[in-house]
């Protein structure tokens, strides 16, 4: 492999929706990861289907979001995000099921997924991406699975879904930094923990590791945490790095990021207004170059 794959097609982004820009956000990602001369392949895929939707959502749910009956997890009806929301999932499905196969590493330049509960969305999460992705692996043949959830927030969307469905959850491992105690770590015990945790991982016989590499624990997140800049390269460093050298397939996503600069507006200027999102978003792209590529990926 000499370069990442990103799945990503434009058919994923939305306008904003209230105070949350997540729903332009691919779009600027990867001109941003383009623009750094980043080693990225963007691949294409098939968007999630109704029936792949339904496997860890309510029915009901699934179809009233996407027919605008029901809000989404903005709280709006928007018809745009309704349309992307197949291509937002199956982005990321995409990407789980290329790294599992291939032993390799992939990226899906997306967000919003561990908020949306089995019947309803919250938190700007409409589909959990996550959990669907989880489901198409085992019905693929993956016997475990593990779901390592680096926002800020608690992943309780996820842990839904899980107690809804036991036959699921046996497959399914699941840390969440946002309510498993890791907003109380620095960025060095952060990283000890992470080093622990996929060694544990990989011995209980983890096949993938599905990663949100949210941006949010950031100290200047108006909706996050208290990790530095240099504090959230390590811990995507560490991940990265701690997966590669175990032979443990990862794939990974965006998940939350809420900074903007003062007196810009990103349905104005996205890219000026969230530059600070975007840098630790690209500082994610170099961390996994530089692990999973054999010459670091010069990024």
């Amino acid at each position: 492999m000499s370069k990442i794959p990103v799945f990503y097609r434009p058919e994923q982004n939305a306008p904003q929706q209230g105070t949350s820009p997540s729903p332009q956000k691919p779009e600027y990602v990867v001109r941003s990861w383009q623009a750094r001369g980043f080693p990225l392949e963007l691949r294409s895929f098939l968007p999630a289907t109704r029936e792949e939707l339904c496997l860890v959502h309510a029915p009901e749910y699934v179809l009233g979001v996407l027919e605008g009956d029901l809000p989404n997890g903005f709280g709006t009806f928007s018809e745009q995000v309704a349309e992307a929301l197949p291509y937002t999932t199956g982005s990321f499905v995409a990407a789980a099921l290329h790294a599992w196969q291939t032993k390799g590493v992939a990226a899906s330049p997306t967000s919003g997924f561990h908020h949306a509960i089995y019947a309803r969305g919250g938190g700007f999460c409409t589909f959990n991406g996550l959990m669907v992705a989880a489901s198409r692996l085992v019905r693929a043949g993956a016997q475990k699975v593990a779901i390592l959830d680096l926002d800020a927030h608690d992943g309780n969307g996820t842990r839904d879904i899980l107690g809804r469905l036991p036959s699921l959850a046996r497959h399914v491992l699941h840390y969440t930094y946002g309510g498993d105690g890791g907003t109380e770590l620095d960025g060095a015990s952060l990283a000890g923990m992470l080093d622990g945790l996929l060694a544990r991982w990989k011995a209980q016989g983890v096949e993938v590791v599905l990663y949100q590499a949210g941006a949010d624990p950031h100290v200047d997140d108006p909706l996050g945490g208290h990790l530095t800049t240099e504090d959230m390269r390590l811990r995507d460093r560490t991940v990265f790095q701690v997966c590669a050298r175990l032979g443990l397939p990862l794939a990974w996503n965006l998940a939350g990021g809420y900074q903007q600069l003062p007196g810009l507006k990103p349905e104005v200027d996205f890219d000026a207004a969230t530059r600070p999102v975007l840098d630790l978003h690209d500082n994610t792209f170099r961390e996994c170059a530089n692990a999973w590529l054999p010459t670091g990926g010069r990024a």
